[in-house]
């Protein structure tokens, strides 16, 4: 019997990026040696250094090919030597707008042996998901100036919603929380008491899709305020969060410190009907690259995240067990230089103990 084969994209980019995204293969490599299937990887040197070398982002051409690939592994984009903006418009805004990767896929999970800030709060009760949109809302640059550099200079951003988007993304959610079969609870995360506008879209949707298609799905609202109060206080109220592009972006940072802080979290840019791609939430951190000592989970669970989206879940499964039992039984922390081990030492303990959990 042939092998299941998927074509993996790598961009490791700049900073500790390829040294994460060395680790994630790594422990992908030992769970084709178990489970029965093969991912074909084809590194590219998208990044920082190649932008300085060539005033390039993405080579002509660069988006048609990852149109070929089953999916995106990416390590972090950010140069110290490139003006800020210039490397996450090009490349990372580049690929998800490009790609159509409408969704951004953020667990909030905390995993055993893992500090929270969150006082009385363990795994059981931090677990949950925020769907976010991913190619509307404040991100698509639509607005201007008027009179700029004056005293009476105007700066205007239009958070832009259409109809498509905001449904397909509910849609997403919806599907993603009877999927999970936990609470099988959706909250949607707006301010329809000030965006009376675009909340009132995502409102009327979210409970016309709701009650047509979804009625097995409770459905819940909470002003975005109040979301990162209750993310705070009673993190096991929510199941699934949907919610704009904005909106996600602030309330993800928020879910990756109650569970452990960016060296845990992961995240997928997803298009259900084409490629998706998955990374570490946390920066590219030049300050501690080629020391060995960056912490590689947050990219090991991104490539956990990916192979859950290449229907390998088994594998999956037993990826996310292996970093439990390095989080529970091995690190003394999760930050760069207090792990009580180096980067490459944490990816080969991963990768052993998917061959034993």
């Amino acid at each position: 019997m042939e092998k299941r084969r998927y074509k993996i994209a790598v961009i490791g980019g700049d900073g500790t990026g390829p040294e994460v995204v060395r680790e994630g293969v790594k422990c992908l490599k030992a769970c084709m040696e178990r489970f029965e299937f093969k991912l074909d990887f084809e590194e590219f040197d998208w990044g920082g250094e190649r932008y300085l070398k060539t005033g390039e982002t993405i080579p002509p051409g660069g988006i048609e090919e990852l149109k070929q690939f089953d999916a995106i592994y990416l390590g972090a984009i950010g140069h110290p030597d490139v003006k800020p903006g210039i490397l996450e418009k090009g490349i990372l805004l580049a690929i998800r707008f490009e790609l159509d990767q409408y969704i951004n896929l953020r667990p909030v999970k905390l995993y055993p042996g893992v500090w929270t800030p969150i006082k009385d709060k363990g795994p059981e009760e931090i677990d949950f998901v925020v769907v976010r949109e991913n190619t509307e809302g404040l991100y698509c640059g639509a607005g201007g100036f008027l009179r700029k550099n004056t005293p009476d200079e105007v700066a205007i951003q239009t958070s832009v919603n259409t109809r498509k988007g905001v449904e397909r993304c509910i849609r997403f959610a919806f599907e993603y929380t009877r999927k999970r079969n936990k609470h099988r609870r959706l909250t949607l995360c707006g301010k329809t008491n000030v965006l009376t506008y675009a909340f009132d879209l995502w409102e009327r949707v979210f409970h016309e899709v709701g009650e047509r298609d979804y009625p097995d799905i409770t459905r819940d609202y909470a002003h975005v305020d109040a979301t990162c109060m209750w993310m705070v206080k009673n993190p096991e109220w929510f199941d699934v969060i949907v919610t704009d592009n904005m909106f996600g972006d602030i309330i993800t940072d928020l879910g990756a410190m109650i569970q452990g802080g960016m060296g845990i979290a992961a995240g997928g840019n997803i298009n259900p009907e084409g490629v998706s791609m998955f990374e570490p939430i946390g920066g590219s951190a030049p300050k501690y690259t080629g020391k060995n000592m960056i912490n590689p989970l947050a990219a090991i669970c991104a490539g956990q995240m990916m192979l859950e989206y290449l229907g390998e879940t088994d594998a999956a499964r037993t990826l996310e067990k292996a970093v439990m039992k390095v989080t529970k039984e091995k690190l003394k922390s999760l930050s760069a230089g207090q792990m009580g081990y180096t980067t490459t030492e944490v990816g080969d303990m991963v990768a052993r103990f998917v061959g034993e959990v």
